[in-house]
């Protein structure tokens, strides 16, 4: 064998036996990021079955035990972009949950990013969409997460904040009517399902279906919510949002409404966006103080 064909030989094997690397793989030492599998027990055809979700945890230093935020991602409008949520890696976002002293898991919902798998969200036809049946499904997934995390010795059992965005507050929601262990607080970053900005800009599929659901899901919410959302939401006009609060309140559940000013292009992706750190940190260490929530036996530094 000539030296260059082995050279060639001893490089494919080389790139077909490492795992690809990407920015995402960096892990941060002084958020203690560690990737770990939750498991959660799905219905199948031919009975349950055990699906591993991947889901990423940062916390503070020291050793705990501390309160918990787990946080939900949305759900892009397309199925080929799913795949590129990753491990939902909002590393700003997240060290202002640290630095109030929480610990953050991240769990990647089946069908999206890191976890892959068979999409479990599914709402079906625009015109009669399955929004209940979508939330509970992502539900369960949230619930799965808190169940394991809730054991971890570094975490409050009974300090557990959910916090998501887009589908991930809708599902937030669903996953908070089942009444997790631990449960405090909810907090709903633009949340919804059935939007599109490309093709049905601010009208979500049916919102009235919607609105159904989160009246179902609020008759078992026992904790407060923070609803926040942003008046150029190009996924979820507030007219919309304002009809699902009223539902929300009818059905019995407590919390708190807020609608922001315009922000950039699109409002729906404040919480994404640096720029809406300060706006977002101010309603959320409001709401924690004024619904008393984790005052001195969660050990949550709430800003003034």
């Amino acid at each position: 064998m000539g030296m260059r064909l082995f050279r060639i030989l001893v490089l494919f094997f080389t790139l077909i036996a490492t795992p690809a690397q990407s920015a995402d793989d960096s892990f941060l030492a002084d958020l203690r990021e560690q990737v770990v599998e939750v498991p959660v027990r799905v219905e199948g055809l031919f009975g349950d079955k055990v699906v591993n979700l991947t889901a990423t945890i940062f916390r503070p230093s020291g050793d705990g035990p501390f309160p918990l935020v787990v946080l939900s991602h949305g759900t892009p409008p397309h199925a080929a972009d799913r795949v590129k949520i990753g491990r939902f890696r909002r590393i700003p976002q997240i060290r202002q949950f640290i630095n109030r002293g929480f610990a953050v898991i991240v769990p990647i919902r089946r069908g999206h990013g890191a976890t892959g798998g068979d999409y479990a969200e599914d709402k079906g036809k625009c015109a009669s969409p399955l929004y209940f049946e979508a939330g509970r499904a992502a539900g369960r997934d949230i619930v799965a997460v808190v169940d394991y995390a809730v054991k971890l010795p570094f975490v409050r059992p009974e300090c557990v904040i959910l916090v998501g965005q887009s589908a991930g507050g809708f599902g937030s929601l669903a996953a908070a009517s089942m009444n997790p262990k631990g449960l405090i607080a909810v907090v709903n970053f633009s949340g919804g399902h059935g939007g599109d900005p490309a093709t049905r800009p601010g009208e979500p599929c049916d919102p009235q279906s919607l609105a159904a659901a989160v009246a179902k899901f609020s008759r078992t919410i026992r904790v407060p919510v923070l609803w926040h959302y942003v008046e150029n939401d190009k996924f979820f006009s507030p007219k919309y949002v304002r009809q699902w609060f009223a539902a929300f309140e009818q059905a019995g559940g407590k919390g708190r409404l807020v609608i922001q000013p315009p922000f950039g292009e699109d409002g729906h992706g404040l919480f994404n966006m640096k720029e809406g750190i300060p706006i977002w940190t101010r309603e959320f260490d409001s709401f924690l103080k004024d619904f008393d929530i984790g005052g001195g036996s969660c050990g949550i530094a709430i800003r003034p």
